[in-house]
């Protein structure tokens, strides 16, 4: 069975992957919804659910990435609008795209990548960076995930979390004014100025591009667990044989046979 089902794809494989022995491509899952919808919340639970959140990095299984961590640097004048409320954060160009589809192919590729740490208080790119190792199952989580075609077209599975607005903003008032040091009047200013139009303009039409949409995010178990358990047969080389059918958009050879002997914790 191994061999016809590794077929062309084994020949296709650069040296330098067998050499490392890097024999599996993870399996990208985009997470998007609206601001304060439960995407964290829903990865958490996803990565918890499939008890990797106690597992050293170094072998990790489960990485979790944030479009948050890719804004892009700002000019001076970007960064003083910024201070005083008057950016939009929500808009698409906001985010640094070139890097998180970089980011993204690296990823598949299997190799480490160094992620932008974002201080939302100074409205800056920290010195420092985070390591993510290669993974089986990398989500990576953000408002606009699925706007940009290339990038939603790296994705395996497509979650949209779906949370009424009034409890998001609700969300969305707590956060910002606790974690990042705004006052009432200005997160409700710039969530009625650019966090809800860049909503409905950007965020919602992308809803359609979903594979799964999860109502209530986190709250909702029912969801999580049908799609930890799929996640988990995709780990053990399950479904292997309906997934070489249907990669979303990119011929990049899948090659899951070590996946299927290796032994993997549930």
């Amino acid at each position: 069975l191994h061999s016809s089902m590794a077929g062309d794809s084994e020949t296709r494989l650069d040296s330098q992957a067998e050499n490392e022995n890097v024999t599996r491509q993870p399996f990208l899952i985009g997470v998007a919804g609206g601001t304060a919808s439960g995407k964290s919340s829903v990865c958490s639970k996803i990565m918890e659910l499939l008890g990797q959140n106690k597992i050293d990095h170094h072998q990790r299984q489960v990485a979790i990435l944030s479009q948050d961590s890719f804004y892009r640097v700002l000019t001076p004048d970007q960064k003083a609008k910024a201070q005083k409320g008057q950016f939009n954060f929500d808009h698409p160009d906001a985010f640094d795209n070139e890097l998180i589809i970089k980011t993204l192919w690296d990823i598949l590729e299997g190799k480490t990548v160094q992620i932008p740490v974002y201080d939302f208080v100074t409205h800056s790119r920290k010195e420092e960076v985070v390591t993510v190792y290669p993974a089986d199952v990398v989500l990576f989580e953000g408002i606009l995930m699925f706007y940009s075609q290339e990038i939603r077209d790296l994705f395996q599975m497509k979650l949209f979390v779906d949370t009424d607005a009034d409890t998001r903003l609700s969300r969305r008032v707590l956060r910002d004014i606790s974690e990042r040091g705004r006052d009432l009047e200005q997160v409700l200013t710039q969530y009625i100025t650019f966090v809800k139009p860049a909503f409905e303009e950007f965020c919602l039409p992308t809803k359609k591009c979903a594979d799964v949409i999860i109502p209530r995010g986190a709250d909702n178990l029912v969801a999580i667990n049908l799609i930890v358990q799929h996640i988990q047969d995709i780990l053990n080389g399950g479904l292997t044989k309906r997934l070489n059918g249907s990669l979303n958009g990119y011929g990049t050879p899948r090659k899951r046979q070590a996946s299927e002997s290796s032994s993997r914790p549930h």
